[in-house]
């Protein structure tokens, strides 16, 4: 019996130490030393402090801001810890009394759906182009500033397909906010 065992014992501790313990920290080494940005969490910082991550939306509110698209996570929104869905289904009563209110408040004829919905995680850090546009007069408004100027830097900030074809062009919310800090700033 011991025969039978002994090999078996000796394989799952060698593979455990292999796969479980030895791999993960050579591939968390290596995408340090390849992409140090990424691995380190795609941290934004301002005057030599972090601000954000590129990865995680923000909480954005009053006018003078532009807004990043609603978080799902709750009690507080664009919280890491408690970021997953909803779990509420196209035909869920809840979401839709959600999505409704959202589009109150946004108003107007057309409401893009990023801006009444939250992405699946609840902390998506960008909005669609649309979306910042529709909320270039109220920032330029709040801000003092012209909006076609605004709708420039709009137009900066638009991220390109991941390599042409993959996801949607996109606007990372935090990232056009502290280029709106720093054009006030000027």
């Amino acid at each position: 019996m011991t025969a039978i065992l002994r090999p078996a014992v000796a394989m799952v501790l060698l593979l455990t130490a292999l796969l479980g313990i030895a791999m993960p920290l050579a591939m968390t080494g290596i995408a340090g030393l390849v992409f140090p940005d990424q691995a380190g969490g795609s941290l934004i910082r301002r005057d030599g402090r972090v601000v954000g991550s590129a990865l995680i939306g923000q909480a954005f509110t009053g006018p003078r801001y532009f807004h990043p698209r609603p978080s799902a996570t709750a009690p507080e929104p664009y919280n890491a810890a408690a970021g997953a869905a909803s779990q509420l289904g196209p035909t869920s009563a809840a979401l839709l009394d959600s999505v409704r209110q959202r589009v109150a408040a946004v108003g107007g004829p057309t409401v893009p759906a990023d801006a009444a919905t939250a992405s699946g995680s609840g902390l998506d850090p960008h909005i669609s182009p649309e979306n910042a546009a529709r909320q270039i007069a109220r920032v330029a408004q709040a801000r003092g500033l012209p909006e076609d100027r605004l709708a420039a830097l709009v137009a900066q900030h638009i991220e390109g397909r991941e390599l042409g074809l993959l996801g949607e062009p996109r606007v990372n919310v935090l990232r056009l906010n502290l280029a709106l800090d720093a054009l006030a700033g000027t």
